[in-house]
């Protein structure tokens, strides 16, 4: 395959891999045009690629595009699995909205930012006067509801197999299980159906290369969102990010053997 890369960390030691600075996309022109992929390009680079000089990228234009924004990422989990979304309000930020949504929420419950990652951009709303601080930062107003946990699932997905998948205990500050804000990995009696649902939208809505964080209540699972990007502090030893990128390209780029393998093999321990 013959590749091109606007990451230079994420593809190191990717093989017959052109690596571009983004910024400078518009002065090789043939050379993307002759790449069997473009890999990691910026965000607003997509429409120009894709449409533009007709690339074929990684992430998929569905892990972009979706995973760009929570308030479309939502509508994308109500749209396929609405029973393993949590109920979520989505309104402009006016003050009727402001109060409508106050009046429905059960205390606590959650806001969030359309556009943040690592734990940013998440409020527990537990007074008035949190929900005013939160509505002054934020021009549509996103309200979840609290689900009663100590920790979630990070399941990592490229293509259709699951890469790594471990808990993220909550941090010492309370709420937030990001390891960004301290949480802990344990990766420990994994649930199948927490894989199975990560699986489920990952096929569903055509997304590519995610780490899904999946919540479990009473062993019912709720995906809570997903990151295009995510980090690699728990990914683990013996997990061959590369391999796995370059097995789904290779897969994608020449005809599927039907006597080939049809579900991923479990990297981790399952609970059952």
């Amino acid at each position: 395959m013959k590749l091109v890369s606007f990451d230079i960390f994420r593809t190191l030691g990717f093989p017959n891999t052109t690596v571009l600075k983004p910024d400078q996309f518009l002065a090789h022109k043939e050379l993307l045009k002759s790449a069997d992929w473009v890999l990691f390009p910026e965000y607003w680079q997509l429409n120009a690629l894709v449409y533009g000089l007709n690339c074929r990228v990684f992430p998929s234009i569905s892990s972009y595009r979706i995973g760009h924004d929570k308030v479309e990422m939502t509508r994308a989990f109500q749209a396929v699995a609405p029973e393993h979304t949590p109920w979520t309000l989505i309104q402009p930020n006016c003050a009727h909205e402001q109060q409508a949504v106050w009046d429905a929420m059960a205390l606590p419950f959650v806001a969030k930012l359309p556009k943040a990652s690592m734990g940013e951009g998440v409020w527990l709303i537990e007074t008035r006067a949190d929900w005013q601080r939160y509505c002054a930062q934020t021009s549509v107003l996103y309200a979840q509801e609290y689900l009663p946990i100590d920790r979630d699932l990070r399941i990592v997905i490229v293509g259709n197999t699951v890469v790594s998948a471990y808990w993220r205990t909550q941090s010492d500050q309370g709420f937030y299980n990001n390891v960004s804000k301290g949480g802990q990995i344990d990766r420990s009696d994994i649930p199948e159906a927490a894989i199975t649902l990560a699986l489920r939208l990952a096929r569903e809505l055509g997304v590519d290369h995610a780490g899904f964080d999946i919540a479990l209540v009473d062993g019912y699972p709720f995906v809570l969102e997903f990151n295009r990007l995510f980090g690699n502090q728990g990914l683990g030893e013996g997990c061959d990010l590369k391999a796995a990128i370059l097995d789904h390209l290779q897969g994608q780029t020449e005809p599927e053997d039907p006597d080939g393998p049809t579900e991923p093999v479990p990297l981790w321990p399952v609970a059952v």
